[in-house]
C-alpha cells in the first residue's frame, strides 16, 4: 500500500519561508500528478499547487510569485516552498499523490493523501 507522509511545516512570522516535502513509499507505483491543498478553520480545502510527472504546474492565483513546487521522481518526493507567507497561508497542508499503481496483477490508478501539516503563519 501506498503511504504518503509530508513534513516541514511549522510556525513563521509574515515575510517569512517554509519548504514542505512529501514523500510517498511502498508498492510498486509510479507518480503521474501530485500536489498540495490547504484548509484553513472553517474553509473548504483548496488546491494550492500540482506539479505533473512531465514537470507542467499550476498555482493558485494567491501564491503564485511566492510559492514553487517541484517533483524528484526518482526519491518519489514533492516540495513546496513557501515564500513571503502571509497570515492567509495558515491551515492544514495535505498531500496528494495521484499514481500509476500496480494492484492485484495490474495496473490501476490511484489517489494517495497524506495526513496534513500544519503552517500557521502568525503577525
Amino acid at each position: 500500500q501506498v503511504q504518503v507522509v509530508e513534513s516541514g511545516g511549522g510556525l513563521v512570522q509574515v515575510g517569512g519561508s517554509l519548504r514542505l516535502s512529501c514523500v510517498a513509499s511502498g508498492g510498486i507505483f509510479r507518480i503521474i500528478r501530485t500536489g498540495w491543498h490547504r484548509q484553513a478553520p472553517g474553509n473548504e480545502r483548496e488546491l494550492v499547487a500540482r506539479i505533473t510527472a512531465t514537470e507542467n504546474t499550476t498555482y493558485a492565483d494567491s501564491v503564485k510569485g511566492r510559492f514553487a513546487i517541484s517533483l524528484d521522481t526518482a526519491k518519489t518526493t514533492v516540495v513546496l516552498e513557501m515564500n513571503s507567507l502571509k497570515p492567509e497561508d495558515t491551515g492544514v497542508y495535505y498531500c496528494y499523490m495521484h499514481v500509476l499503481q500496480w494492484v492485484a496483477g495490474t495496473w490501476n490508478t490511484r489517489v494517495h493523501w497524506g495526513r496534513g501539516t500544519q503552517v500557521t503563519v502568525s503577525s
